[in-house]
C-alpha cells in the first residue's frame, strides 16, 4: 500500500518523529511512504527511512495557503495513494479540500491523528473527521468523544505513542567519557543526585513548579540538584530570564543548572535521580516520560493528561494530586530519603505503536 502523511514541517517534536517512524515502518513492511510538509530538520530522516518527502508550504496559518488545494490536488491525482494520513489541523483542511477534487472512485481513504488536546470548535474539528481517528492516549480519546458528538467512538483508535527500547534501553548507562565530558561543560554536577525536567522553557511545561520544588528540597539534600534540559519555544522567547530572575528570588541559583536544548535526552534522562512532568495543564501523551520510564528512571508528574496514564502502568508511586504542590514536594522527599523507587517495565514500545497504526491503514483497505 501507499501512504502519505501530510503535516506542517519536519522539525524536531513528538508528531514530526512519530511521522519518521510511520514512515520506516512502511517501508520495512514494503509499503510505499511519502511525506508532505514545508521541510525541516528530520527531512533527511524520512529519506533515511525508506519514504519520499514532498515539500510544499502547507504550515503558514494565512488565507494564501489555501492556494496549496490544487497543487495538492493535482500531487495525489499523480501519487494515487491508498491513504492520506494527517497529523495536524491546517494540513488536514487542505487534504480534505483537496480529496473533494477527487473521483469518488480515485479517493484515497483518509485518516488523522489527533496529537493534542485542541481548543473545540470548527477549525479543530477537521481532526475528528477522518475515516479512521487516532487518539495518542486515552486522555485524547476521551476529550474527542466529549467535545465532538458527530465523532463515531467506532471510528476511534487509541493507539499510545511508543518509545524504542533499542535507543532508550533499561539500566542504559552513559559512557565514561560522556560522563567526563559534562562534567567539565557543567563541573557543578559532579557527585550530585540530579533533578531533570526536560523539555522547552515555556510557561506551561511548569518551570516555575520545578524551581519552587527545588529550592525547598535541596534546602535539607545538599547533593541534590536541578536540571533543566531544554531550549526557549521561540529565539525571541523572554521566559528562560524569567526563569533565572526565580531562581534568584527562590536562592537556587547556585542549585539550578539550563543544560539548553541536547541531542543527548537518553543520558541525561538515564543520570536523574528522578525526572518531572510539572505542566500546568493535561498533556495529551508526554514523550519525555515513556523515555525515562524506558531506561528505568523513576518520574514525577502531576495526576492529569496522558502521563497519568504511563505513570500508572510503570510508576504510579510517580503520580501527585494535580496542582498540589505539598503533595509533590512531600513525594519527592519520600523518593529521595526511601529506597531506591523500581519502575515497572514501559509497556508503550515504539514496534507496537507502529504495528497498531499500520492495522489501522489496513483495516481501511
Amino acid at each position: 500500500m501507499h501512504v502519505l502523511q501530510i503535516l506542517p514541517a519536519l522539525g524536531d517534536g513528538g508528531v514530526e518523529r512519530g511521522t519518521v517512524e510511520i514512515a520506516r515502518a512502511l517501508a520495512q513492511a514494503g509499503h510505499r511512504a511519502s511525506v508532505v510538509s514545508s521541510g525541516g530538520r528530520l527531512v533527511a530522516a524520512v529519506e533515511a527511512a525508506g519514504g519520499r518527502h514532498i515539500e510544499m508550504p502547507v504550515h503558514a496559518k494565512r488565507v494564501a495557503t489555501l492556494g496549496q488545494i490544487a497543487p495538492l490536488h493535482r500531487l495525489l491525482s499523480q501519487l494515487r495513494p491508498d491513504i492520506v494520513h494527517a497529523r495536524s489541523r491546517l494540513p488536514a483542511w487542505l487534504a480534505r479540500f483537496a480529496l473533494r477534487r477527487l473521483p469518488a472512485a480515485r479517493r484515497p481513504h483518509f485518516v488523522t491523528t489527533v496529537h493534542g488536546l485542541y481548543s473545540v470548535n470548527a477549525y479543530s474539528a477537521i481532526m475528528t473527521r477522518g475515516e479512521r481517528v487516532i487518539a495518542i492516549s486515552a486522555a485524547v480519546r476521551d476529550y474527542i468523544l466529549a467535545n465532538y458528538p458527530r465523532c463515531a467512538a467506532s471510528d476511534v483508535r487509541l493507539i499510545h505513542r511508543g518509545v524504542d527500547s533499542a535507543e532508550f534501553p533499561r539500566g542504559f548507562r552513559p559512557s565514561a567519557a560522556w560522563l567526563a565530558h559534562r562534567d567539565a561543560e557543567f563541573p557543578e554536577l559532579a557527585g550530585k543526585r540530579l533533578l531533570i525536567l526536560p523539555g522547552r522553557l515555556t510557561r506551561w511545561k511548569g518551570g516555575l513548579t520545578f524551581l519552587r520544588l527545588v529550592a525547598q528540597v535541596c534546602r535539607a539534600r545538599a547533593d541534590v540538584h536541578g536540571v533543566l534540559v531544554g531550549g526557549p519555544d521561540t529565539p525571541r522567547s523572554r521566559f528562560p530570564d524569567d526563569l533565572r530572575d526565580a531562581c534568584r528570588q527562590f536562592g537556587v541559583a547556585d542549585r539550578i543548572t539550563f543544560a539548553g536544548p541536547r541531542p543527548d535526552m537518553r543520558e541525561w534522562l538515564a543520570t536523574a535521580t528522578l525526572a518531572f512532568n510539572l505542566s500546568t495543564h493535561a498533556e495529551p501523551f508526554g514523550r519525555t516520560v515513556i523515555e525515562a520510564l524506558s531506561l528505568g528512571t523513576p518520574v514525577v508528574a502531576f495526576d492529569r493528561g496522558g502521563p497519568a496514564e504511563t505513570l500508572a502502568a510503570c510508576f504510579a508511586d510517580g503520580l501527585v494530586p494535580a496542582g498540589d504542590f505539598n503533595a509533590l514536594a512531600a513525594r519527592v522527599g519520600e523518593l529521595l530519603d526511601g529506597p531506591p523507587p523500581a519502575v515497572r517495565p514501559c509497556p508503550f514500545d515504539l514496534a507496537r505503536m507502529q504495528r497498531e497504526t499500520l492495522a489501522v491503514y489496513e483495516e481501511l483497505l
